[in-house]
């Protein structure tokens, strides 16, 4: 599962939210278990498959932040048991990178249930074609993804993101380094990258950033705020090792935020 969640959760007050982003485990779903705990999430709707194993990646990085991942999916193949319907009160979503099936029917649900989902396909994004791939950016309402996720998805679309950008609120896409632009009204809104205490590792600051993201959209801030809001939950993260083992309060992100932007997050 994707730590997305577990990253707004902390940030937000109450927001209602349904990730569907796999919510199956296998055999070995115990630690798994005992981590949700621990960090008091709820696992009403995880659904565990016998006989397979939770899905696994296995990501080595070079000193340059260059990444391969082996990924094996297990009980993430199973995540269309899983539906919409099951979940009460959702007012916002998330499709992220899943197993294929899931993926559509999370997307199918969404959209006919009128509930706001971002649409981030990651390392999903290949698996689906031109077709399909359009048929996702016109159900959602907003569209996340990284650089070169981006022309993938353009070269598939045949459509620029500019172009994709007219059929939801807002494209975003991130650019390492180089902070992050929202495609929103027929604009282009440069977001700052925010430099980082240090740069320890930088799995998970995509999923940090788009918690932040998430927030933002949720608590209806503009996309200024909402997206250097990102940018900062992603610089705390890369500073530190692991995907999960960075901490913060909001008075800590409100006066760090002062601090880089020189203006009020909340």
């Amino acid at each position: 599962m994707r730590r997305t969640v577990a990253a707004i959760i902390g940030l937000t007050a109450g927001a209602l939210l349904c990730a569907c982003t796999s919510g199956v485990g296998g055999d070995d779903y115990l630690p798994y278990d005992e981590r949700l705990k621990k960090l008091r999430l709820s696992q009403q709707h995880v659904r565990r498959i016998s006989g397979t194993f939770t899905a696994q990646a296995f990501i080595t990085t070079d000193l340059d932040d260059n990444q391969i991942t082996a990924f094996h999916p297990g009980a993430m193949n199973h995540s269309h048991d899983n539906h919409v319907a099951d979940a009460s009160g959702v007012k916002l979503g998330i499709v992220a990178p899943d197993g294929r099936d899931g993926m559509l029917q999370h997307a199918r649900e969404f959209h006919a249930a009128g509930i706001p989902f971002v649409f981030d396909p990651g390392q999903g994004l290949p698996m689906f074609g031109g077709a399909e791939l359009t048929e996702f950016v016109k159900m959602a309402s907003y569209v996340t993804v990284n650089d070169y996720e981006g022309q993938m998805l353009q070269e598939r679309t045949g459509s620029k993101l500019e172009e994709l950008a007219k059929l939801v609120k807002a494209v975003v896409v991130t650019l390492g380094a180089r902070g992050s632009v929202v495609y929103t009204g027929g604009q282009q809104i440069e977001i700052p990258c925010v430099k980082p205490q240090e740069v320890v590792d930088p799995t998970g600051c995509g999923d940090a950033y788009r918690a932040g993201l998430l927030y933002g959209v949720a608590a209806g801030l503009d996309w200024p705020l909402t997206g250097r809001l990102a940018s900062l939950l992603g610089s705390l993260k890369i500073a530190k090792r692991g995907g999960q083992n960075h901490h913060f309060t909001r008075d800590e992100i409100a006066q760090r935020f002062k601090r880089e932007f020189g203006t009020r997050i909340w």
